[in-house]
């Protein structure tokens, strides 16, 4: 992630744990899916970006072993100190504004970052700086103007009122700097960026625990931010995370879109 004074979901909040365990459940098999493919194994150098959680670093540093090595940095690293251990370095690190923590990496990923960075085409050259030869790029993010909805199926008020608050978290994002048809563009934008065997594909998730979840999570994130920009009223939020909790509401995410490629 980047430093900014108007970031809308820092790692310091409560409900950042939250959201970081469903990014897990959701996300997580996914990715863990793109790095099986490249051929992961013991002795390889990654860069993991935005860590935010541990699930992803565990999940390298257990591939690599104790002849590889996982640099994992972020703004915000309390919630990935646990992890600093061998093969794993654990940096504070801005990768919109700062260069690589190091080159010759085998993996360089970032999970749901870059939509948020400011100066995402520096980041992404910075990114592709730090492979070595011959190394993947893997970068997923979301893509929330190709499908903007919480309730795809709005049959009721109770997915109105949701749909009217994703739309009002959609509005926060927007007016901090987030790019919200990001996504969509990331096969492009590896190609521009040099990068060879451009390949992507999306996932989106519906009607899952994690999606409630994760709903809950953001909502109590923003919730001040929701009221004060006039999307809701406290009844009202406080409306809908019961409808949430009542496990009855279908819920999505955003699409995220996964692009990955080689350096040559």
């Amino acid at each position: 992630m980047t430093r900014s004074d108007g970031y809308l979901l820092d790692n310091r909040q409560r409900a950042a744990g939250e959201r970081f365990d469903a990014f897990a459940a959701l996300f997580d098999p996914t990715t863990f899916r793109h790095f099986e493919s490249f051929g992961i194994g013991s002795g390889w150098r990654c860069w993991e970006i935005g860590a935010g959680g541990t699930s992803v670093v565990s999940w390298l540093a257990k591939k690599v072993g104790p002849t590889g090595r996982v640099v994992a940095t972020d703004i915000d690293t309390s919630r990935i100190a646990a992890a600093a251990r061998p093969p794993v370095e654990v940096r504070v690190h801005d990768v919109g504004t700062e260069e690589p923590p190091g080159e010759g990496f085998d993996l360089v990923h970032a999970r749901l970052v870059l939509v948020h960075v400011p100066d995402r085409a520096r980041a992404l050259r910075s990114m592709v700086s730090a492979l070595r030869p011959g190394g993947r790029l893997l970068v997923e993010d979301a893509d929330p103007a190709l499908q903007p909805l919480v309730c795809p199926d709005e049959h009721g008020p109770d997915q109105q009122l949701a749909n009217r608050l994703r739309q009002g978290f959609r509005k926060l994002l927007a007016d901090r700097g987030a790019d919200l048809s990001y996504g969509r563009g990331l096969p492009r934008l590896l190609r521009e960026a040099g990068l060879q065997r451009v390949h992507a594909d999306a996932y989106f998730p519906l009607s899952s625990p994690a999606c409630a979840a994760l709903e809950s999570a953001r909502i109590q994130h923003v919730r001040e931010q929701l009221v004060a920009a006039g999307f809701a009223t406290d009844a009202e939020i406080d409306r809908h995370l019961s409808n949430v909790a009542s496990g009855e509401m279908d819920l999505a995410t955003a699409p995220m879109i996964s692009a990955w490629g080689r350096k040559m």
